[in-house]
C-alpha cells in the first residue's frame, strides 16, 4: 500500500519523499523526516496511526486554547476520550478526537495546524541561519589562529636558523685555536693543560653537532631541506658512522657491531644526511645504554629493499611514549633530559630525512631491555 501525507496548506496528497508540495510550494522537509518515524508505529492489533499534518504539530491543544478556539475543559474531555480509545486498542490524535467530538471543525483545525507548521518551518530556518553564521565565525577564528600559528612557527624557524648561523662563526674560532693548542703550534703545554684541551675539544665537537642539527631542522621546517642523491655503498656508509662513535662507545665499554648479508648494498641516497641519520641513532643508542651493553647495526636484504636496524640493550622506552619520540623539541622525561642531555630535535630530523627519501622509520622498545629503530631503502 502506498502511503501519502497531506499537505498542511492545500490539503493535496503528497508522496513522502517529496520535500516541497508541487501544488502550493510549501516546504515539507520536516514532514518527511517525522513521517519516516511515525509510519512505522504500529499498535498491537495491527492498526497504523493515521498520517495527518497534526503529527507535525507539538502541543496542539494548548495552541487551540491560546487562540480561544478551545477551553481547558474541552481539551481535557478530548484527552480522556483518546485515553479511552487507547485502552480499547485504538489510537487517536488530539485533533482527530476534537473533530469526532464536534469541538472544532475541519477548517479551523487545518488552519491552526498549518499556522503551527509554518511557524515551525520559520523557526527552523532561523536556527539554520544562526548555525551557519556561527560556523562562519568559528571557521574564521580557526583560520586566524592557524595563520597566527603558522606565522609563529616561521618566526621560530627563522630565529633558530639565525642564532645557529651566528654561533657558527665564534665556534669556528674556538675550534681552530683548540686545535693549535692541541698540536703544539702555539707552544708546549703541560699534561694537565693537554687533558683540559681534550675536554674542551669534546665539548666543542658536541656543540658543533647541536648547532648543525638546529640549522638542518630550521631548513627542513622552512621547506628548504634538499637532497643530493648519489649512489653509495650502504655498508661503507655505516662503517664510517660506526668509526665516528667508536671512541664514545669505548669510553662506556659498549660493544659495537655490524651485521650484514652482502658485501655490497648499493642505494641512492643523500650520503651526508643518511650518515647523520645512522650517526644520530647510534649516538642515542650509546647514550641510553648502560656501561657494558651492546649496540648493533643490521643491514638485511628484503627483495628489492635493504632493512637498516639500529638496536641497543639500553633503558628502553615506554610503549605509550613511542609515538612521541619523533616530535621536535620533545623530551619524554625531564630527569632523563638532565641526565643524558639533548635538545630534542635529533629524532625529529631523523624522521624528516627518512621520509624525504620516501621511507618511514619505526621504533620498537621494551622498558629496561632496549630499543630498535628500523627503516628501509630501495636497493639500486
Amino acid at each position: 500500500m502506498t502511503i501519502q501525507i497531506i499537505c498542511p496548506r492545500c490539503g493535496a496528497c503528497v508522496e513522502p519523499h517529496i520535500r516541497q508540495c508541487p501544488h502550493c510550494g510549501i516546504q515539507l522537509g520536516v514532514a518527511a523526516a517525522i513521517y519516516e518515524r511515525e509510519v512505522e508505529s504500529v499498535v498491537a492489533d495491527g492498526e497504523v496511526t493515521p498520517i495527518t499534518p497534526e503529527i507535525l504539530v507539538p502541543r496542539l491543544g494548548e495552541y487551540l486554547i491560546e487562540r480561544g478556539v478551545l477551553t481547558q475543559e474541552k481539551l481535557q474531555k478530548a484527552l480522556d476520550y483518546c485515553q479511552e480509545l487507547r485502552n480499547r486498542g485504538e489510537r487517536r490524535l488530539v485533533g482527530q478526537a476534537l473533530l469526532e467530538l464536534g469541538m472544532v471543525d475541519r477548517e479551523t483545525l487545518d488552519q491552526v495546524v498549518t499556522e503551527q507548521i509554518l511557524q515551525l518551518q520559520s523557526a527552523l530556518q532561523q536556527v539554520n541561519l544562526q548555525l551557519e553564521q556561527r560556523v562562519r565565525e568559528r571557521t574564521h577564528e580557526l583560520q586566524t589562529a592557524l595563520n597566527k600559528l603558522s606565522e609563529l612557527n616561521q618566526l621560530m624557524s627563522n630565529f633558530v636558523s639565525n642564532v645557529s648561523h651566528e654561533l657558527r662563526t665564534p665556534l669556528t674560532h674556538i675550534k681552530g685555536y683548540l686545535d693549535l693548542l692541541s698540536d703544539g703550534t702555539l707552544g708546549s703545554v703541560t699534561e694537565d693543560q693537554s687533558r683540559a684541551v681534550e675536554v674542551m675539544q669534546r665539548s666543542e665537537a658536541r656543540l658543533e653537532v647541536l648547532i648543525e642539527e638546529l640549522i638542518q631542522f630550521s631548513m627542513d621546517s622552512s621547506g628548504t631541506l634538499a637532497l643530493q642523491l648519489t649512489e653509495v655503498d650502504l655498508r661503507e656508509l655505516v662503517e664510517t658512522a660506526l668509526s665516528r662513535v667508536g671512541q664514545k662507545a669505548h669510553e662506556r665499554e659498549i660493544h659495537l657491531r655490524m651485521v650484514y648479508q652482502a658485501e655490497s648494498l648499493r642505494v641512492k641516497v643523500d650520503s651526508d644526511k643518511l650518515r647523520y641519520v645512522i650517526g644520530e641513532l647510534l649516538d642515542n643508542a650509546i647514550k641510553f645504554t648502560p656501561c657494558g651493553g651492546n649496540v648493533s647495526v643490521s643491514l638485511i636484504s628484503e627483495d628489492s629493499l635493504v632493512s637498516v636496524s639500529v638496536q641497543d640493550t639500553g633503558i628502553g622506552i615506554a610503549k605509550e611514549k613511542l609515538t612521541e619520540i619523533f616530535e621536535p623539541f620533545h623530551q619524554l622525561d625531564g630527569s632523563v633530559t638532565r641526565r643524558y642531555g639533548g635538545v630534542g630535535i635529533g629524532l625529529a630530523l631523523v624522521r624528516n630525512i627518512i621520509e624525504a627519501h620516501g621511507s618511514t622509520i619505526e621504533a620498537f622498545s621494551d622498558e629496561g631491555k632496549g630499543s630498535r629503530f628500523v627503516f628501509r631503502l630501495p636497493l639500486v
